[in-house]
């Protein structure tokens, strides 16, 4: 049996499976995205909740595998050469489950960095300017006079789901014909806004059709279904 009792992370969440991969999350659009992969890809794993209402996430246990206190983090114990890999940021954990599994991330390299560059137009532009629009419209941030702030985020996640758009009206999915990690980083995101975040009609998301086929196709996928209720 693989033995994980190096890792501080295990004694607050002890593994019941120490062969599987271990996942530390939430079901947030950023936690969502590793548990919607590991369901996609079949690779066998083991959920832990990491409670935002309880500061787990500042837990010293926590820290010694995340110094950046954010989930989702992952455990690998059949990690590079057959030893367990620690990784957090969840764009390099899609990337890394990805080459793990060969899936999801084309094999063809002008076709892999295509996908790769969708996936930092998320984390780089989706996830941030959608997060701020949340946290000004449904948020700490709805009560505060000054609306600039707001109709600044706004204003720029309407650019992005025009970007989005206007990529999708002739193709599938974001990085092509073939649904990639590209997807998998990015829908989450957008089901948020409109849903959670309550910001379907301040965005004016019914004038991005291509953006609303892709995702009622995303949310469509089993594996999407699954993964958007992990950890429980």
């Amino acid at each position: 049996m693989t033995d994980l009792s190096a890792y501080p992370i295990t004694k607050k969440w002890p593994a019941q499976h120490p062969d599987r991969l271990q996942l530390y999350s939430l079901p947030t659009p950023n936690g969502v995205k590793v548990s919607i992969m590991l369901e996609e890809t079949g690779l066998p794993y083991e959920p832990h909740r990491v409670g935002f209402d309880t500061n787990d996430q500042m837990s010293p246990e926590f820290l010694s595998l995340n110094p950046n206190n954010k989930i989702p983090a992952i455990l690998d114990p059949n990690g590079p050469g057959g030893k367990p890999l620690a990784l957090f940021e969840s764009g390099a954990i899609l990337i890394y489950l990805a080459d793990k599994t060969g899936q999801l991330l084309p094999a063809d390299p002008a076709a892999r960095y295509q996908a790769i560059q969708w996936l930092m137009f998320q984390m780089g532009g989706v996830g941030p300017m959608f997060g701020q629009v949340g946290f000004f419209n449904k948020f700490a941030g709805k009560d505060y006079e000054d609306k600039r702030p707001r109709e600044r985020y706004v204003a720029e996640s309407k650019r992005l789901l025009a970007v989005m758009d206007k990529v999708l009206a002739d193709q599938a999915w974001i990085a092509g014909e073939d649904y990639s990690i590209a997807d998998i980083a990015t829908f989450p995101w957008v089901r948020n806004l409109i849903g959670f975040y309550e910001a379907r009609e301040l965005v004016g998301f019914d004038g991005y059709p291509n953006v609303k086929r892709a995702l009622d196709a995303f949310l469509q996928r089993p594996a999407v279904e699954r993964g958007l209720k992990i950890p429980g």
